[in-house]
Parts: structure tokens; sequence; C-alpha cells
């Protein structure tokens, strides 16, 4: 029964209305290999046996984003100014601000659905570097948002993105890298693990609870106290549901936090233009960091990290389609101003 439950959940009858869904004892190398033929050419599958052992729950706690947000939440839509200033066909932050560092950093939220403070933080991080000339190196925590914002959601349980800017504007967010980096105020707690895939780290295992708030720096960070650690955006806002726009915004500004609907095939992304399989249903939501697009065999994609660490995907980014609000990509779109 689970195998068969967990079946649907994953691969819902992807190849077509005619073939039966497989169980994973027969999502093999081989199968892969037919799905990738026959399935979109845009992009590339893989099978990760680790990840075909885990339960749906615990699979769908790997996502983290609460897309339907309340109205409270929202943010206010920024007036983006139209240009006759042309859009390049592709674009990289990463390029564009080569100095800095949080653009180049894949992170890894580990065993807890923080995908939601993942991008906040990372999008902000990336943000000051460069309204500072690329001189500041500053890594915000994605811990102290995940562990303090009781407006934001449920912590590891998910996440409103839109809150989070809410709260890092009003309330402040400390510095914190990676985890075990003690260097700044609040390193996350949760080692790094693999997620879907079979890499260098161990699997990632169920859901944990959320850390519980500590308004504190860890011992070995001596520069600041927690509360002279603090970061506070200036200004916080959504983008309005444009691809154009919000090109037009990562161009001035630099990256963007994106929620997006998760349909089951997504999770075994390997490569390539991502293009949601219309029959299947969505499973959940994610938030992602947009830096950037292009065009891949004719098809314009998005450039995007995810917080699922460098085993995952291509070197822990992936493409999604372009122009097409794709799974809700292009309507969930926030960020802000240092």
């Amino acid at each position: 029964m689970r195998k068969s439950v967990i079946c649907i959940l994953l691969l819902g009858c992807l190849l077509s209305a005619q073939v039966n869904c497989f169980n994973f004892t027969s999502f093999s190398e081989k199968f892969v290999e037919e799905f990738n033929k026959r399935y979109n050419s845009t992009w590339r599958a893989a099978r990760y046996q680790k990840f075909e052992e885990m339960d749906p729950e615990t699979l769908q706690g790997h996502l983290g984003a609460l897309i339907d947000e309340p109205l409270w939440a929202k943010l206010p839509i920024k007036n983006v100014e139209q240009t006759n200033d042309p859009i390049p066909e592709s674009f990289d932050s990463r390029e564009q601000w080569p100095n800095c560092n949080s653009i180049k950093t894949i992170r890894d939220q580990s065993t807890c659905g923080s995908c939601w403070a993942f991008a906040a933080t990372e999008t902000y991080s990336d943000r000051i570097c460069i309204a500072s000339n690329q001189e500041l190196q500053t890594s915000i925590s994605s811990e102290d948002l995940l562990e303090c914002c009781a407006t934001c959601g449920n912590g590891c349980q998910g996440g409103y993105p839109s809150a989070a800017w809410k709260y890092m504007k009003a309330t402040g967010v400390s510095t914190g890298g990676l985890y075990g980096d003690d260097s700044s105020c609040k390193p996350y707690v949760f080692p790094p693990c693999d997620h879907h895939v079979v890499g260098q780290y161990p699997p990632c295992g169920p859901i944990k609870p959320t850390p519980k708030c500590v308004k504190q720096c860890n011992s070995q960070y001596t520069e600041k106290t927690y509360q002279q650690d603090l970061h506070h955006p200036s200004k916080v806002y959504q983008l309005p549901n444009n691809a154009e726009a919000i090109q037009r915004e990562i161009m001035a500004h630099g990256p963007v936090q994106a929620s997006f609907r998760v349909a089951s095939d997504f999770l075994t992304y390997k490569s390539g233009v991502y293009i949601r399989d219309p029959k299947l249903k969505y499973e959940g939501g994610h938030s992602v960091k947009i830096i950037g697009w292009g065009v891949e065999q004719g098809t314009p994609y998005w450039l995007i990290a995810n917080s699922w660490n460098e085993d995952w995907g291509e070197n822990g980014l992936f493409k999604m389609l372009r122009g097409k609000n794709e799974c809700g990509i292009e309507a969930e779109v926030v960020a802000g101003l240092p």
C-alpha cells in the first residue's frame, strides 16, 4: 500500500494516461532513460534511490513555503518604472556582481521546511553586498529568522515569505552563515543532508522541530551583541506578476525571492529547463532565489538557486520556464532594499 501511495504522489503517471504508474522497485535507471525520452525534452529527470524510500509526509516537509498568504502578510506591490532600456537575453547575478560571495553560495535547509527563511535571508544578504558596491560580505541568518519570527507561519513546517520580509524590516535579523560557521552571530543548527539525491552528505530524514528562539549570538562571536548585530531592510515589497518587471528589478538591485507550487516531478529534476507536466497536481509550495535568466535551446528560463545544497540539480541551481508564470513562479516575487 505504501509504495503505491508514494508512486501516485511522486510519479503521477508522468508518461501518459495509457502507462501504468510504476512503484519504486521499477523506478530503475532504464525507467528514467525511457522517461527522459518520452517526457518533455526541455529537462531531464534522475533516479534518486534514497528519495524513493521517503514517505510522502517527509517529502512534502522538505518544501516549506505557504503559498496562499493571508491578507495581513501581503506586501505592497512595487511600481516598477517601464523604460525603453533593452533587457539582455541572458543575465547572471554571479557574473554581474562577482565579488559578492553570498550570491555564489548554495545553502542547505536540511531537515526543516525553512525554504521561506532561506530564500529571504539569501536575497537580503546579496542585496546588502550589491548596495555596498560589493564591499560588505554579510550573511544574514536563516536560523534567526526561522527561530524568532512567530508571525511568519510554522517554522520548520512552513512559512510565509512576505511575512518574513515584514519581520526583517520591523524587528531585524542577525548575521548567520552555514552550519558550523561560528564567525557569524547565529549559524544554521541543522547539518547538510542530501535532498532526493545520492551525494556527499547523508540522506535527509524526517522534519525536525523548529528550534527555540534565542536572541543571543554564539559564544565564539564576540564582535557585537545580538541587538547590535541586527539588520533591517529599509523597504520591503512584492513585484508585479510580470517577467519584464522582475528582470528590471534584478538588474537594478540583485536577486529576488520567489515562491512556486511544486508538482511531484520537480523532485526528480536533474538538468534543463523545468516545465511541469500539466497532468500533475501540485503537492506543496517552495521558496527559492531567482538570480538571473537566459535561453536554452530556444526555451526562455529563470536561473534559480535552491536551498538543497550543491549536490541537487545543476550544482544546486535549476532553470524554470520564464514568461508563462510556470507553477506560479512570477506571481509571488518579493524583495527589499538594505
